[in-house]
């Protein structure tokens, strides 16, 4: 029988002043870190209350537990830091200034990014619309709104990563950072491939740019030859966390993951699926595999 739904849990506003948290090892043993931008899902009431959506429908662009899928990094000695805060509230995985002017009542800095695809696409830092289309606010949002999400939420979980990422460089003279994602299993209207059923993941290198070749090779090996159907940087080749950590030349590797969510969720009530204990079970394998990676690939 079909779990019932779980709406959106609404908090208090000072809330998102507590905006991630980090799972640590007892010592990390590896160059990897993983990060979980996107599955936060502590809504502030003020959002909530703004919202013309249901709470189940503002979760649409959660990608719905995919933090507890890879809650066992530690246990394989990398860090694990993920956000609480919604991507329908502020996404972490944009620049820090994508907004689209038409969402906003008074006239936006010119510094502001008012022309990116993900801006065009409704998908910006603070998002017009959720992952299916249906936008999210019936009224104009202040420019100070957006600018309290990013500054209270965004910038100290970038923050933070960007701590993680320094420590194990110094450590280990190189990082493998590991972004994870959820993807629906058909392309929505507002991504590349709408209609389409999707494979089973994705992994995204910033077509080669991101990380050296030979981890993507081993990530999609490992997961190939579980069974699962992998695709390459289509249509999720990575966004603003893969492309701004990820400096091969430098020793800096970011490679991003897409799971199709049918593999271990209900994406009607957003609940968790029978599939879901085999799909962590085989991305614990995919961390053990990758935590083992030879130092050499990571240096170059």
């Amino acid at each position: 029988m079909t779990a019932p739904s779980v709406p959106a849990t609404p908090l208090p506003d000072k809330e998102v002043d507590v905006p991630f948290d980090i799972l640590e090892p007892l010592a990390q043993t590896t160059p990897l870190v993983f990060a979980s931008p996107h599955s936060g899902r502590d809504y502030p009431e003020a959002f909530v209350a703004a919202s013309q959506l249901d709470p189940v429908a503002l979760r649409r662009s959660e990608d719905a537990f995919v933090d507890e899928l890879y809650e066992q990094a530690p246990h394989f000695g990398a860090p694990l830091i993920r956000a609480h805060f919604p991507r329908a509230y502020a996404d972490p995985n944009r620049e820090p200034w994508e907004l689209d002017p038409s969402m906003f009542e008074d006239d936006l800095p010119s510094w502001v990014n008012t022309t990116s695809p993900r801006v065009r696409a409704g998908l910006g830092t603070v998002a017009k619309v959720v992952t299916d289309g249906a936008e999210i606010y019936d009224a104009k949002l202040s420019f100070s709104e957006a600018k309290s999400r990013v500054e209270h939420c965004y910038k100290p979980y970038h923050a933070a990563l960007q701590g993680l990422l320094d420590q194990t460089f110094e450590k280990f003279g190189a990082y493998l950072l590991v972004d994870c994602h959820s993807m629906p299993s058909v392309g929505g209207p507002m991504d590349r491939d709408p209609g389409t059923n999707r494979v089973d993941m994705v992994l995204g290198d910033a077509n080669g740019t991101s990380c050296n070749q030979q981890i993507t090779n081993l990530a999609h090996r490992v997961l190939r030859d579980m069974g699962y159907r992998v695709v390459l940087n289509t249509p999720y080749a990575g966004g603003f966390t893969t492309r701004n950590y990820g400096k091969p030349l430098e020793n800096r590797h970011a490679l991003q993951i897409e799971v199709n969510r049918a593999l271990y969720m209900d994406e009607d009530t957003i609940t968790r699926a029978d599939g879901f204990a085999k799909l962590a079970h085989d991305l614990g394998a995919l961390i053990e595999s990758l935590s083992g990676i030879d130092m050499d690939t990571l240096k170059r």
